[in-house]
């Protein structure tokens, strides 16, 4: 097996009583998307801070692309990309000339700065906006500037951190389309921080859920699914209401049932149990059943699963 691109052991940060990250103990194989998922104060930017080395951890050690995060943290940034909190960009400048001075910065030299800066630029549907201040620019388009900034010197390990926050759902959309077709052109190891569902499971190969500074789990998407392996009834349709949910929890076969704006979401107790009686039950107390589908947990279902859950 292949040395993991990032490896951390008992890491752990603390700011004042507070633990931010938590006796963190990971390993990220190189070449993935990794996500990390978790609630807003959970720990996933203070871990991102401490494998670039730009705080200290107050134990525990780290090794990010084999550097010492606290011998070598110059070298990781030197070797990496970085999308944090904020973009870097320098709005009275053109989205070229930002670009071509982080490639100087990095010493590329001019030919490939400016091949680098049109591929990028042309794979993010920026190329005719080139000569523009960014300052002009949506903020969709400059978060791709953005990522195109990070990933300019082709480091082979990229930090990207809630790099669609705040978006509204089309742009965030667009650019998660715009970062799967970067991370296959670029073949390079992601570690994205989000605590957006369908962008996890869009993306990421793996992910680690955190909570409170605490790693609960880590996994594929697929393998956290299984987790809970009670199957699922989603029943779309109308004229659904409280009465009707009393009176499917009445029923042997179900365990839980969840009453949604447009549909119900019943799990069961037993796979073999049949969707037809609960469908009847429905229609002979006046719903209207428009759509039924059957299956496992969804991610986002394991992960409110975990939030809930004690400490480990």
């Amino acid at each position: 097996m292949p040395d993991p691109i990032i490896r951390a052991e008992h890491l752990s940060r603390s700011f004042g009583a507070v633990k931010a990250v938590d006796d963190l103990t990971l390993e990220v194989p190189a070449g993935v998307v990794f996500g990390f998922l978790g609630p807003n104060g959970a720990g996933k930017t203070t871990t991102i801070r401490l494998l670039l080395g730009l705080i200290e951890p107050t134990q525990g050690q780290a090794w990010v692309m084999g550097f010492d995060i606290g011998k070598r943290a110059g070298e990781i940034r030197t070797h990496s990309g970085a999308l944090l909190e904020f973009s870097g960009l320098y709005e009275r400048m053109s989205a070229e000339d930002n670009l071509d001075l982080y490639g100087r910065i990095y010493k590329m030299p001019a030919g490939e700065r400016r091949t680098r800066a049109r591929e990028l630029l042309e794979h993010l549907d920026l190329w005719e906006r080139r000569k523009d201040r960014v300052g002009t620019w949506s903020r969709g388009m400059k978060q791709k500037l953005a990522v195109a900034r990070a990933l300019f010197h082709r480091p082979p390990l990229v930090f990207l951190d809630e790099p669609t926050a705040g978006f509204d759902p089309v742009a965030a959309a667009a650019l998660r389309k715009d970062l799967a077709g970067l991370v296959a052109h670029e073949g390079v190891t992601v570690f994205l921080n989000t605590h957006n569902l369908t962008e996890a499971e869009q993306l990421c190969a793996q992910v680690g859920v955190i909570r409170a500074g605490k790693l609960l789990t880590v996994g594929s998407p697929d393998s956290l699914r299984m987790r809970d392996k009670s199957p699922r009834v989603k029943i779309t349709g109308r004229g659904f209401g409280e009465r009707m949910v009393a009176l499917l929890r009445q029923r042997p076969e179900v365990a839980q049932v969840d009453l949604l704006p447009d549909h119900l979401e019943i799990e069961l107790r037993d796979e073999k149990s049949r969707n037809g009686p609960l469908v009847s039950l429905i229609v002979q107390n006046g719903g209207e059943v428009e759509e039924i589908s059957r299956g496992g947990a969804s991610l986002e279902e394991v992960f409110l699963t975990l939030m809930r859950e004690k400490n480990p």
